[in-house]
């Protein structure tokens, strides 16, 4: 170097070090400052609790002497994140948005680059306005990072609570403990609610349980998921008709039956929907053709066979007992209906009435029942619980 740029370079290095000792001198006063003016400006830092204010008073004092420093030794790693951030407890990510903290950020820097012509020793003034730019570029870059890390934890967090919530309702294990955790994600209060249960496709869990709910939003749906072993379960709430709802998400399940178990009120009885959706995908092997997604009600009959008790009591209660209700005639009608294969005319000849008798019964079957005894389908359905509650009515264990 010359002489005359090491004359340039002390001077320069005088002038910043006289510059420090002011700005260490006002660091008080630019954090007063900025809080006056944050309570000024800033609505919503009005309004929080005194606890919230102090602790976003000590991240602006905690700003401020980070700056300091870094002007100190502008060319030291600063672990800007620790040094601002790290005063105030965890609980402020949430206490305030990244909205507000960038607010309270731009507030802070403004007392600041206002403060230069003050704080600044002759001559520095330019040096001083640059290393306040490159400070709130680089204490940007730190409240992202802090935001980042806070939303990656409680996305983790949420994910564990919310499989917590999924395999609680699958086990039968809801209580009132079950809604609250439920209301912590979120969930609200739909008037219907159902399961739905398929095969979870293959590769990270984390991004199916995201894709359902992104599909979710979209549809409009509330919804807890979660991957337990190969299968993925979502319950679904909202208005929309059960398997319409489901096709709005069945593009996130693995190839393979999915199931959709009946509608409840709420979600603790959920358990109900998620025991049937569950059976159902169970005894699905025994209905190659069902359609997908099929209603967990639909298959009543494999269930039934796969052993399911809640089925088999289903099928007598809703089919064998309207019937027997009803009058023998229905039941005996239906029988002989279904051991001629469907045949009225020979179901006509076995009873000695004629074919419009028969007609006129099985529309009866019909009406008490919701299935018709000249479908193939429902045919099946029947005869299974007519099986069913034959058993019970003779005392035999079904």
């Amino acid at each position: 170097m010359t002489a005359q740029e090491r004359r340039l370079a002390a001077e320069r290095a005088e002038r910043r070090a006289a510059t420090l000792k002011r700005l260490e001198k006002s660091s008080g006063k630019l954090a007063s400052a900025a809080i006056a003016r944050m309570d000024d400006q800033l609505g919503w830092y009005r309004r929080m609790p005194p606890e919230h204010r102090s602790w976003i008073g000590l991240v602006a004092q905690a700003g401020i002497a980070a700056f300091t420093e870094w002007y100190r030794k502008p060319d030291a790693p600063q672990a800007i994140s620790t040094d601002v951030f790290g005063t105030a407890p965890r609980e402020l990510t949430r206490a305030i948005t990244l909205r507000q903290t960038v607010e309270l950020i731009r507030t802070t820097i403004e007392v600041m680059e206002e403060a230069i012509e003050e704080v600044a020793s002759p001559g520095d003034e330019a040096d001083m306005r640059e290393s306040v730019l490159v400070y709130a570029r680089e204490i940007a870059f730190a409240t992202a990072q802090v935001y980042a890390q806070a939303a990656e934890a409680r996305g983790a967090w949420d994910a564990r609570l919310e499989a917590l919530v999924v395999n609680s309702l699958l086990s039968g294990d809801a209580d009132e403990g079950v809604l609250s955790r439920a209301a912590a994600l979120g969930w609200g209060q739909p008037s219907q609610v159902r399961v739905v249960m398929g095969s979870a496709p293959d590769g990270d869990s984390e991004l199916v349980v995201e894709a359902i709910r992104r599909a979710a939003r979209y549809a409009k749906l509330h919804v807890l998921t979660g991957v337990l072993g190969k299968r993925l379960v979502v319950v679904v709430g909202g208005e929309k008709e059960p398997v319409h709802a489901a096709r709005a998400l069945i593009g996130q399940f693995a190839p393979g039956p999915v199931v959709v178990g009946p509608t409840v009120p709420d979600l603790l009885s959920a358990t109900r929907s998620a025991h049937a959706a569950a059976a159902g995908l169970r005894a699905c092997a025994a209905w190659p053709d069902a359609p997908r997604p099929v209603l967990a009600d639909d298959l009543l009959p494999e269930r039934a066979l796969a052993g399911d008790q809640a089925a088999r009591r289903q099928l007598v209660e809703e089919i064998y007992t309207p019937l027997d209700e009803a009058g023998s005639a229905l039941l005996e009608t239906l029988s002989v209906y279904l051991e001629q294969a469907s045949s009225l005319e020979g179901a006509a000849r076995m009873l000695f009435v004629h074919p419009n008798t028969v007609r006129y019964r099985l529309r009866r079957v019909t009406d008490v029942t919701g299935y018709a005894p000249s479908d193939v389908r429902s045919a099946f359905t029947l005869r299974i619980a007519l099986a069913l509650g034959r058993l019970t009515a003779s005392g035999e264990p079904s």
